[in-house]
Parts: C-alpha cells; sequence; structure tokens
C-alpha cells in the first residue's frame, strides 16, 4: 500500500514547538497525516486528491510581523476542510478579512472557554457550555471575518473558536493538542470523521505494509543487508521486518561475548536459526571479550 494512494490529512507547520502533537492526535485516531513546513506547501501548484482535509499549525512568529510565515492560500481556500490553531487561526482571520492586533490582555497557560453557539467542531467537548484549553499568544483576532460565526469564547479572547459552516473553516485560538487542554483530541475526532469525513485507516496492518515497502525501496532487488542481532527487542523487531521484505538478502549476526545470562545465547540461536536458517549466522567471541575485560573491574 502506497502513502499516496491512502487519504490522508495534511499538517502545515509554522514551527510550533507542539506540532508534533497534532499529528500525534490525528494518528492515534487512526487516520494517516502529513506533516510539512509551510515552504514545502507553498510549493505546491495542486493538491494530492487523497489530501481530505488541512490542520494549520500554531507557531513562534505574529501574523503582524513583516517576516510572518504565510501561505499561498487560494490553494485551498474553499476547497477542503481546514482547521487553523493558534498562529493558523489568526492567520485565516487576516486572510479571510478579519483582523489581528497585538492585545495588551495576552494569555498563557489554562483558560475558561464559554460555549456560544452550537458546531459539528465541538460536539461533546463541552459539559455545561464551559472547558477548560490552553492559551499561548499575545495577538489576538479582533475582528472577526465576515460569514464566521463565534462558537466559543473566553475572558480575554472573544473569538477563541471561529466557524464558516458553508465553507468547512474552523479555528481556535487555543491548542486542543496538548495535554493541558480538557478533551481535546474530541476536536480532532469531530474535525476528522464528521467534517472530513476521513475513515480510519492508520492501522497496524499499513504501517508494517509501509515500513516494509520502505525498506525494499531502500535496499534495491539485489543488495545484501547485514543486521545485528542480540536478541534484544529493538534488534529483534528489525530483523523480523527486515525478513519480511528482503527475504534471503539479509545476513544476521549474532555475536556471543560471554557476557549473557547462562543459557541465553543457546536460546538465542535456537529461536533465530529455526526462523532465519541460512539468514542467521553466530559467531563465538567470548575470549576476544573476556580477554580485553581481564582486570578491568569498572568496564
Amino acid at each position: 500500500m502506497k502513502s499516496k494512494n491512502i487519504n490522508k490529512i495534511l499538517i502545515v507547520d509554522f514551527g510550533s514547538q507542539v506540532t508534533q502533537l497534532i499529528a500525534r492526535q490525528v494518528r492515534e485516531l487512526g487516520v494517516y497525516c502529513e506533516l510539512i513546513n509551510f515552504k514545502k506547501f507553498n510549493k505546491f501548484k495542486t493538491f494530492d486528491k487523497n489530501i481530505k482535509g488541512i490542520i494549520l499549525s500554531g507557531g513562534p512568529k505574529s501574523t503582524l510581523s513583516k517576516s510572518a510565515p504565510n501561505i499561498k492560500w487560494k490553494l485551498f481556500l474553499n476547497k477542503l476542510p481546514l482547521l487553523g490553531i493558534c498562529y493558523g487561526h489568526q492567520l485565516i482571520s487576516n486572510i479571510c478579512g478579519g483582523k489581528t492586533k497585538y492585545s495588551n490582555k495576552k494569555e498563557f497557560g489554562s483558560a475558561i472557554l464559554i460555549e456560544k453557539k452550537k458546531s459539528k467542531l465541538t460536539e461533546g467537548f463541552f459539559t455545561n457550555k464551559k472547558n477548560t484549553v490552553w492559551m499561548s499568544h499575545s495577538d489576538s483576532v479582533m475582528i472577526k471575518p465576515k460569514n464566521f460565526n463565534v462558537i466559543a469564547s473566553s475572558k480575554n479572547s472573544k473569538f477563541a473558536i471561529l466557524e464558516n459552516k458553508r465553507k468547512k473553516i474552523f479555528t481556535t485560538q487555543f491548542h486542543p493538542e496538548v495535554f493541558h487542554t480538557n478533551n481535546g483530541k474530541k476536536l480532532f475526532s469531530n474535525f476528522l470523521f464528521k467534517i472530513c469525513k476521513i475513515k480510519k485507516n492508520w492501522t497496524e496492518k499499513y504501517k508494517l505494509q509501509k515500513l516494509i515497502k520502505e525498506i525494499r525501496d531502500n535496499v534495491g532487488p539485489n543488495q545484501k543487508v547485514m543486521c545485528a542481532l542480540s536478541g534484544g527487542v529493538d534488534s529483534s523487531v528489525l530483523a523480523h521486518l527486515l525478513h519480511k521484505a528482503i527475504k534471503k538478502n539479509l545476513i544476521c549476526v549474532y555475536v556471543d561475548t560471554g557476557l549473557m545470562r547462562q543459557g541465553e545465547t543457546k536460546e538465542v540461536i535456537n529461536i533465530f536459526k529455526k526462523k532465519f536458517k541460512n539468514s542467521f549466522t553466530a559467531v563465538n567471541a567470548q575470549k576476544i571479550f573476556l580477554n580485553k575485560l581481564k582486570n578491568i573491574s569498572d568496564p
């Protein structure tokens, strides 16, 4: 299965320290996503037809700065469901005709969010029309774009969640991806499944197929690969992946240092000789290691 042939969510990174958490939230919900820098995004001329939604991350810059990261918004606006977070929230507001200004009422830390209007994005997110979220911004949207509804507000952020229902554009001033936002995963779940209409596809089976394909693409059809196999979890998993991908072109080497637990070397050899047959070799290097360690008490 090729990643280019699987439905996906595209995450555009503006430099936030927690952008990776967005990808983690999406993948934990069972959906494949790709994370790219905004500069790479701006080089796109068309979109992969399998992209079903776009998330714009937060970032350290101010949208008011002349050097602020920007995007070629005509590429995607009105074409795909869009979720903007923090910097993405302000950027979308500016693009769509709203105004962002430097605010004297900065928000850094927990804030109480009050629900103002129902939305597909926030179904199941609020409890008694309230929720605790994590804010981290000095700029604020002061004038909302035309045709955007206010879904929620905080004490210092009148437009904490905005929505253009017809165009499927949603923005949040807070960070739903961080642990400090209560029930943040629900927002991502709603965006993925109720708005983007994407189905779960980031399964263990798909991950395995993707890894095997990557190995085959990198190794080629006739190249040999040597894998140092200790019998531990990491090397054993790697050896199994390599064997699935390249079969007889794998050479696993187990080095008996003489420092293993009693009977462990025999157990490792029995397991992997049976599994990999001629692709497995055990080397008795006890004398080399023990001679080097002679009279050394703290190696």
